[in-house]
């Protein structure tokens, strides 16, 4: 999935979607976009690093990012809450902790971006098929509160852009880390 650079800075219909639908996946390419300018070049040292013992690595994030585009996924497209067996796959990078430090370690960083690549599309393929009146169904949501399809892929978006400030700032830790070192 190639993101247009010559329209990044848009807001604007795309090409195969519905109207709002193509101001949603404006945004989206945005944030996705800024995420892969955060972790270009990356080693795996680097995507392992852990600020503390109770951090999260720039790897356990991005896999944060892909688990939770699937469970809102399946969540919104689906229309129903995920399974025992969907939530013990999606586990590692939705809680993160231990489970995210023993999943997302030693992995290059070509392995996180084909998985937040393959997600994305998957999500793209299924926004090319439905209207934008489905955006605005409302469910209950959090705290049993009405909540839209709409809010629901804004969090997702704001979910990895709160994500991406904190890998810029975990990438900018264990830089200073290293020229310490390196002293």
């Amino acid at each position: 999935m190639e993101i247009d650079r010559s329209t990044l800075f848009l807001v604007d219909q795309k090409e195969g979607f519905s109207p709002t639908f193509g101001h949603l996946v404006s945004m989206m390419n945005y944030a996705r976009s800024t995420t892969m300018e955060a972790v270009e070049g990356l080693t795996i040292e680097e995507l392992d690093f852990l600020v503390h013992d109770e951090a999260n690595s720039i790897g356990m994030l991005l896999g944060h990012m892909a688990a939770v585009e699937r469970i809102y996924q399946i969540i919104t497209f689906e229309r129903r809450d995920p399974t025992v067996e969907e939530e013990e796959a999606l586990a590692a990078g939705l809680e993160l902790g231990e489970k995210g430090k023993a999943a997302f370690k030693g992995f290059p960083l070509e392995h996180y971006l084909a998985d937040l690549q393959a997600v994305r599309e998957d999500t793209y393929r299924k926004f090319r098929t439905l209207s934008d009146q489905w955006l605005f169904e409302q469910t209950n949501w959090w705290w049993n509160e009405p909540g839209n399809n709409y809010f629901k892929w804004f969090h997702v978006l704001e979910d990895e852009l709160n994500h991406r400030g904190q890998i810029r700032m975990i990438r900018k830790i264990h830089s200073k880390e290293k020229e310490q070192l390196a002293k």
